[in-house]
């Protein structure tokens, strides 16, 4: 059965134009084209983007957040009760006060030492102020850091100012050095938010409310979002990044990670002066994010990229093969939920001018 899925997967009319067999990606003299093979590879980058952001929360981020003022608040644990924690585990983290009369006479204990207990638990299920510092600072470190090497790669190619320049000479486009690293360090990066997203910050809307500025940055953009949301976002992005690395989409590829990093790392600055409550600096970050974001994907997104890979394919080939329509598909539903991002950035902007 699995011989039989993989062969119906790696059909040559899914990936390449007509005519074209995975014989004729064979490299010779000249050319060198990704191979499939070659994405296992981004499993070990992964855990060395794990090691790499382990030392760098640790040694920088920690030294950065105290000279911003964030401390290190540790909170009391409760005494340990197994009743009381199978219950808040279970059952409820946020019991009634019937319930809670309940379990005080199962414990033989007061209703105010079980209340207290329940309160002290919930506390440590809500992230340090340090803790979401930390996080943000690696998601900085490695948007700015990709953004930055990212336009180093591309300043000097032809496609970055000639968006036909994807298209020319495809499917047999030969892979440059810097698209690999470019890649296997992107497609790395999601693998290790997805290994570490059990240890991660739990962001929900009770936990968002805790220092927000006038922005409410945490609210607007993590309170939506659970543990299956993040799952899902993080298979996507590598299950699209895989995709147009298999079908050697790699010159339009690069672009669509470097128009997404270029605003990302801007609202991860924000977030830390956020938590730093350094209001007007996280302020005048989040105009700046803003401003990136609709340049970036609201109009360079869907009128660049977008034109490139569903108006201009039609010029080289008369038959758009199945890959077509499934990266195109993806793309849409991307630009979609920028859109609706859009939205909600706007409604903070607005409130940010006329509601002060």
């Amino acid at each position: 059965i699995l011989k039989t899925l993989n062969s119906w997967f790696w059909w040559e009319n899914i990936w390449m134009p007509i005519n074209c067999t995975w014989e004729h990606f064979v490299d010779r003299e000249g050319l060198v084209f990704p191979k499939p093979h070659q994405l296992y590879a981004t499993i070990p980058y992964a855990f060395v983007l794990l090691i790499i952001r382990f030392f760098s929360e640790r040694y920088v981020a920690i030294p950065l957040a105290k000279a911003l003022g964030i401390k290190n608040v540790r909170r009391v644990k409760p005494q340990p009760n197994p009743v009381l924690e199978s219950y808040f585990r279970e059952c409820s983290k946020h019991p009634s006060q019937s319930e809670i009369q309940g379990l005080a006479k199962k414990c033989n204990c007061t209703v105010r030492l079980v209340e207290k207990w329940f309160r002290r638990r919930r506390n440590l299920e809500i992230p340090t102020v340090l803790r979401k510092f930390q996080e943000a600072f690696w998601r900085f470190s490695f948007y700015l850091t990709s953004s930055i090497a990212g336009f180093i790669f591309l300043y000097d190619k032809p496609w970055f100012y000639d968006i036909w320049q994807t298209w020319v000479g495809y499917p047999f486009q030969t892979l440059l050095p810097s698209q690999y690293w470019y890649y296997m360090a992107e497609i790395g990066f999601y693998w290790s938010l997805l290994f570490t997203l059990g240890i991660d910050n739990k962001r929900k809307a009770s936990d968002s409310l805790e220092g927000c500025t006038c922005l409410d940055l945490p609210l607007f953009f993590s309170s939506s979002q659970d543990f299956l949301a993040h799952v899902i976002h993080h298979l996507a992005a590598i299950g699209l990044m895989s995709g147009s690395w298999c079908g050697n989409y790699v010159r339009l590829g690069t672009l669509v990670m470097f128009v997404h990093d270029t605003a990302d790392f801007w609202l991860e600055a924000a977030k830390m002066f956020n938590y730093a409550h350094w209001e007007k600096t996280c302020n005048m970050l989040f105009i700046i994010f803003s401003v990136a974001f609709f340049i970036t994907r609201i109009i360079l997104f869907p009128f660049w990229i977008l034109r490139a890979t569903l108006y201009q394919p039609t010029y080289y080939s008369t038959t758009p093969v199945i890959a077509y329509f499934l990266f195109n598909g993806q793309l849409l539903i991307l630009q979609g939920l920028h859109l609706y991002w859009g939205y909600l950035i706007f409604k903070i902007l607005r409130r940010f001018i006329f509601l002060k």
